[in-house]
């Protein structure tokens, strides 16, 4: 985080797609599972997947158990602004780094790494309870001292005897991702309020299978999908464990097909032993009416993912809805630009943004960056510090980030997109309820900006980066590499 090797984690989902690619077809095989756990060895394993298309099953890890009073991977970064505007000592904030993490697993909120594990269940390449059966278990929470959790064994082990099936059966993963399970990927993700990551990954997984599918189905979805669970970050006390304890992803998702109008595809395949979703619900625990609330109780009516469109983001931008404050849904203020998020970090933490501000950080997409980092540092830094002000990039945040923070803005600013005509001082208005974003200048001047746009000269222009810079598209595409569409 916060470096220049940030700049290659996105990128790194193609080439982990291109390796899988490379080993799986210059060595024949009949088939194979795959098994990862983090934000983007999880999307490069299901792409190739549908690329390769031979049988095969993706398992993970599992979710880290939270620390010490629910502390986890955001409550360190948060943690950061706080000891910055004083607000807790360094001994404190050493505390917390000491008790955030304590276990092994993927990051212990719904974060990128834990939401991709559990999209894959409803996508069907993943075996139930693959997003949260956690990968420990507790024999001395205080002292730090876990073992392997051995339902996760098990699992692993089962992976085994399902793709003995597939193979037996010649069951593909393109007969299995289709429209309908990339429908029922977004419906959970609404559902769960996952990481914006989600919708990069889901797209670039969709157009691997050679589907063409757009970001307003997402919208669409979005508005008879209520958001009937709230986990870290946006709900700190809540983790993964704790979606396990109420009966993981088929409750979730079960309760939206029995409480909603959300159109879950009840017969879409999985590759366990070819049961459809029908069949992957069906003994699933009710809702809790805690970690999992429905009807009025529901957090939100709609998704916990918004797709935005307006004069800054003709072609789409996201926001995590599920974790903004309602006070912040809709939101005008004036803007702070910068054209990285090294600049903007600085600026925070200096603490130069005042509430009321809106943050814009752009030259940060998947060609502007290049590799589109996570800015989770910047997001945690004005939480941490209290400041009441948005952030926009054509960037993106870690599936950790909560506040107003719309990422994805397309098209980019590297490409000419209107997030690179902002000026200190414009005022903007973001509309999260109706899924608007605006610049807040008349059209004459709008119009003049963008055509006064310099052509962008790239960062990097040679090596793995270079090569990325020159074939990738943009966030709305997924940040796939063009040879895919």
């Amino acid at each position: 985080m916060g470096h220049f090797g940030m700049k290659y984690s996105l990128p790194s989902r193609e080439l982990i797609t291109d390796q899988i690619e490379t080993i799986l077809t210059a060595h024949p095989c009949d088939g194979w599972i795959g098994i990862g756990n983090c934000d983007k060895i999880v999307p490069a394993m299901l792409n190739a997947m549908v690329r390769v298309n031979i049988p095969a099953v993706y398992v993970s890890g599992g979710p880290m158990l939270a620390g010490q009073n629910n502390n986890d991977l955001i409550t360190v970064f948060e943690g950061v602004g706080q000891y910055t505007a004083g607000k807790i000592s360094k001994e404190k904030l050493i505390k917390l780094t000491e008790t955030s993490c304590q276990t092994c697993g993927s990051c212990a909120g719904m974060f990128t790494a834990n939401s991709m594990n559990c999209l894959a269940e409803v996508i069907g390449l993943a075996l139930p309870g693959n997003g949260t059966i956690p990968a420990a278990k507790w024999i001395n929470k205080e002292k730090g001292e876990y073992i392997i959790n051995p339902e996760r064994i098990k699992l692993v082990e089962k992976t085994a005897s399902v793709l003995k099936f597939l193979i037996k059966n010649k069951i593909k993963p393109r007969d299995i991702v289709t429209k309908k399970s990339i429908d029922n990927a977004f419906i959970l993700d609404l559902a769960m309020g996952g990481s914006t990551n989600t919708v990069l990954h889901t797209l670039a997984l969709a157009f691997e299978a050679g589907i063409n599918y757009r970001l307003k189905r997402i919208d669409e979805l979005s508005q008879v999908t209520p958001n009937i669970c709230r986990v870290s970050p946006s709900r700190p006390e809540i983790h993964v464990e704790d979606v396990n304890r109420v009966g993981g992803i088929p409750a979730i998702l079960k309760a939206v097909y029995k409480y909603s109008k959300s159109p879950v595809h009840l017969d879409a395949k999985t590759v366990y032993f070819n049961q459809n979703i029908k069949d992957y619900i069906k003994n699933a625990k009710d809702p809790d009416g805690d970690v999992i609330r429905v009807g009025k109780n529901a957090f939100s009516q709609t998704g916990g993912l918004k797709i935005l469109f307006g004069n800054l983001a003709p072609e789409g931008a996201v926001v995590k809805t599920a974790g903004v404050d309602k006070d912040m849904l809709v939101f005008e203020g004036k803007a702070v630009c910068f054209n990285s998020q090294e600049d903007a970090l600085k600026a925070i933490l200096k603490k130069q943004i005042k509430d009321g501000d809106v943050v814009v950080i752009r030259y940060e997409g998947p060609k502007g960056g290049p590799g589109m980092q996570e800015m989770l540092s910047p997001t945690s830094a004005l939480k941490g510090l209290g400041i009441k002000a948005a952030l926009i990039t054509d960037g993106r945040f870690s599936g950790g980030t909560r506040g107003l923070c719309v990422g994805h803005i397309s098209p980019e600013a590297a490409s000419g997109g209107p997030i690179a005509i902002i000026k200190n001082g414009d005022r903007i208005k973001i509309d999260a309820i109706k899924g608007e974003i605006n610049l807040l200048i008349n059209n004459k001047e709008f119009k003049k900006r963008i055509k006064q746009l310099k052509p962008f000269k790239p960062k990097v222009t040679k090596g793995w980066l270079g090569r990325y810079v020159q074939h990738v598209l943009s966030a709305n595409y997924g940040a796939i590499m063009d040879n895919v569409i």
